[in-house]
């Protein structure tokens, strides 16, 4: 097994004989056969072990061997002990989570103080197979289904390639002792139900099971590099960063194939599951606009021709403006206030606006619009509703939440990125103008 594993590092470039690693060693099987691999092929490495008080006299007992195997090798030992189940009462999460998140930010501290290529972890074929189960009994997209990758930043598997009944043959063969954690017999946990009773069922099926299974995941992998490329080309062509939102134009999705693949994998970013994907796709086609949907972090809205992504928060708070001021930072961005005389040119932009400053009542008030809010667009002679306003103009509910207006005394005097009011216009008699121009980013 040690030519093989040298074959497999060397062909897959997975480790560099100068480099200096730190190996994730728990005491069980898995890690102490690494742990002999990587002494056998010359390369270099520390162990870090991570005591979780978990199973008592056990636990230590796994540290108690760890380090001892390390001095016996003259490998640098790197230990944390660590109380777990303060950790899931403090950030409300799971005990596996907890586990792993302890034991991650200690692998990245070490590497990071000690200048460390990588973290190495002892995952094999067996635990890429579990892992593919487990995520789709959660419901995965297709990166899910290709399992763990042996690189992925500074976290490295050298031993995916290989299964666990390798790793036995080798250690019983080099007479290698390891540590039975006996929480791993246990089949309350998904992954240990997996492992002791659906699993050997379904590889029992046929005599080919496993390795026509190891073959599938692999074709899957392929499937998946080639579909991340496909989503890339198409997110560039459909979908925009419009300020603070975020566009998908429904040309990406109408009759387009894997249209809800395509639409999942672009709303999870902002916390969207799938089922709300199928919806928003559903509400789109249907010629459904107006449709609104929550994540933990954002808002999405459907409109006509589009779908509008909206990061929650963000909201305009009440600021005033002085005569004197020069700047002023709002919601939909940072504007220089300019004092200009009357010429020949007149910024019509609706992100920008010239106001007659002798119309003005100071200080003026920047707010978010509330219910029942009316001015005189430019244009107009009579009072209309803002509501009424946007409406006219086919503005997305996203976007009507997030509009904000510029008071002078009780009267609108711009309503932001859309129309500044009648009465506050640039006339004949204007002698001095303030303007209010957007700073680009």
């Amino acid at each position: 097994m040690i030519k093989s594993f040298i074959h497999h590092i060397q062909e897959k470039g997975l480790l560099n004989f100068d480099k200096k690693y730190l190996l994730a060693c728990s005491g069980g099987l898995d890690s102490m056969c690494l742990a002999h691999l990587l002494l056998e092929s010359k390369i270099s490495f520390e162990i870090a072990h991570v005591n979780y008080q978990l199973r008592g006299a056990e636990s230590k007992g796994d540290y108690e061997f760890v380090e001892a195997f390390c001095e016996s090798n003259s490998i640098a030992f790197n230990s944390l002990e660590t109380d777990t189940h303060s950790y899931v009462e403090r950030n409300k999460v799971s005990v596996q989570e907890a586990a792993r998140d302890i034991r991650y930010d200690f692998f990245e501290k070490i590497c990071r103080e000690k200048n460390l290529e990588g973290v190495l972890t002892a995952h094999h074929q067996d635990d890429q197979i579990e892992t593919v189960f487990i995520n789709l009994l959660r419901g995965t997209g297709i990166e899910g289904l290709a399992g763990m990758s042996e690189k992925r930043g500074d976290v490295i598997r050298p031993l995916l390639n290989f299964s666990r009944s390798e790793l036995v043959k080798f250690a019983t063969e080099l007479g290698i002792f390891w540590r039975e954690d006996s929480s791993n017999q246990k089949t309350d946990y998904l992954r240990n139900k997996l492992r002791h009773d659906v699993l050997p069922a379904l590889f029992s099926s046929r005599e080919d099971a496993r390795q026509n299974l190891l073959n599938s995941l692999q074709r899957i992998k392929d499937t998946g590099r080639a579909f991340s490329s496909l989503y890339q080309e198409w997110k560039r062509k459909f979908t925009s960063k419009e300020g603070d939102l975020w566009v998908l134009n429904a040309k990406g999705l109408k009759n387009h194939s894997g249209a809800q693949s395509l639409l999942f994998y672009w709303v999870r970013d902002f916390g969207f599951n799938s089922d709300q994907a199928n919806d928003m796709h559903t509400a789109l086609i249907l010629a459904e606009p107006g449709k609104l949907f929550n994540s933990s972090s954002h808002l999405a809205n459907v409109d006509r021709n589009q779908i509008l992504i909206a990061e929650k928060g963000g909201e305009q708070k009440k600021a005033f403006i002085q005569e004197s001021d020069i700047q002023i930072e709002t919601a939909a961005g940072t504007f220089s206030i300019l004092k200009v005389e009357p010429g020949d040119f007149l910024d019509k932009n609706p992100e920008n606006a010239m106001l007659d400053l002798s119309q003005l009542e100071f200080p003026l008030t920047l707010r978010a619009i509330e219910t029942g809010d009316r001015f005189v667009p430019l244009g107009m002679k009579n009072e209309k509703k803002i509501s009424d306003f946007l409406i006219d103009l086919k503005v997305p509910l996203i976007k009507k939440a997030r509009v904000n207006v510029l008071l002078s005394g009780n009267r609108i005097a711009w309503v932001l990125g859309y129309r500044i009011a009648d009465w506050a216009k640039v006339n004949s008699g204007t002698k001095e103008i303030i303007y209010f121009k957007k700073e680009s980013k």
